[in-house]
């Protein structure tokens, strides 16, 4: 599997941004897919992810109510709508595809960056 990431760019604050990851070379279904994000000099830190196949979605903390992450089975592509953006949200996004847990909910924000089997190679959001 290979994910593309694409949407990022500038924005005003305030704004909102849909991220797209798009997934190629096999079917994502039954995978956590998650968003990433790294600000610059800082560890990247999991802030959405879906189990696909189902609607079981989970967030951090700080992103709750202006983050919402989405699938479309038939493009196979994960996006993450963000709403509200303020100036910290400017950060590398990332999706990834995250090994799915056994018993329990499949997938879990923080995810363990050892949990992550494929990386996209990021697009960059930068609020101003």
């Amino acid at each position: 599997v290979q994910l593309v990431e694409s949407g990022g760019g500038s924005v005003q604050a305030g704004g909102s941004l849909t991220l797209s990851c798009s997934a190629s070379g096999s079917n994502i279904r039954y995978n956590c897919i998650a968003w990433f994000r790294q600000v610059s000099g800082k560890e990247r830190d999991g802030v959405a992810v879906i189990y696909s196949g189902s609607d079981i979605t989970h967030y951090a903390d700080s992103v709750k109510g202006r983050f919402t992450i989405s699938e479309d089975n038939l493009k196979n592509t994960v996006d993450l709508q963000i709403s509200g953006l303020s100036l910290n949200d400017t950060a590398t996004y990332y999706c990834a595809l995250v090994q799915p847990l056994l018993g329990g909910s499949p997938c879990r924000i923080p995810i363990p960056e050892r949990d992550v089997r494929i990386w996209g190679q990021g697009t960059q959001v930068t609020v101003s």
